[in-house]
């Protein structure tokens, strides 16, 4: 990105929980760094949202403030928001964090905000547009290979399809670090699958169709990006759109 070009400002959700930190145990609005680095590295500049009370003009308020939006990744949906009963292995929803990245996202779809979702990020915007989520994936494939545990991060092979914006960033093919245990079910409206594991289709990759909405930059990806920082394409991808919003609205 060119000196006299002014970095785009991209948010990025965070944590709500109890955390330490020396001598302290408190609730606390956090966010892994790899997450900031990520953006940072690829030519952005990173402002962390921590959920908090949250209506939709005090989203607009946060929003106008930002030419892009990472929903970053973390614990389970809620399921009621879904309409599901919690699976046994479902997480204990956040109810807080689930109504601040649920209200942000509306926002940012309507004004065409350009988003990145990781992990959680990608099950929010495929409930927020009436998805439904795989809530247990050995259920369903029968093994733990996306989610082996112990914060250990397992390598899947995955295939993207051609013509997505997914395709465009990373290529064909791209083997990625993969650390969940729920997936996208039945996709959200406007929604088209851009990148799915080689071995069992599970989805691992959504996007905004951009025949119905080509002025629309939305990608959702199952799998962690920050986890490789040597591969800054995803961060660029969504870098490169919040630059070209601002631009836009600049010269609005």
């Amino acid at each position: 990105m060119g000196s006299n070009v002014s970095r785009p400002v991209l948010g990025l959700t965070t944590y709500l929980q109890q955390a330490q930190t020396g001598v302290w145990d408190v609730r606390a609005s956090f966010l892994p760094a790899i997450y900031v680095e990520g953006v940072t590295n690829a030519g952005g500049i990173a402002a962390l949202l921590p959920p908090q009370p949250v209506d939709d003009d005090i989203a607009s308020r946060v929003l106008d403030g930002l030419d892009g939006l990472v929903i970053t990744g973390g614990r389970d949906v809620d399921p009621a928001t879904y309409g599901h009963a919690p699976h046994p292995t479902t997480d204990q929803p956040a109810d807080d964090r689930d109504a601040w990245e649920f209200a942000l996202l509306r926002g940012a779809l309507a004004r065409r905000l350009p988003v990145l979702g990781i992990c959680r990020g990608a099950q929010v915007l495929n409930v927020v547009l009436g998805g439904t989520l795989h809530q247990h994936l050995p259920d369903v494939v029968g093994h733990t290979r996306h989610q082996a545990g112990n914060a250990v991060f397992t390598t899947s092979s995955i295939r993207t399809v051609p013509g997505t914006r997914v395709a465009g960033l990373v290529g064909e093919s791209i083997d990625a670090q993969c650390y969940h245990h729920q997936a996208v079910a039945t996709l959200g409206r406007d929604l088209v699958v851009s990148a799915s594991d080689t071995v069992d289709g599970v989805i691992e990759a959504v996007e905004i169709d951009t025949t119905a909405h080509p002025d629309s930059w939305v990608v959702a990806v199952q799998w962690h990006p920050e986890e490789r920082l040597d591969d800054l394409r995803l961060f660029a991808g969504v870098v490169e759109a919040a630059q070209t919003y601002s631009m836009r609205r600049v010269n609005a």
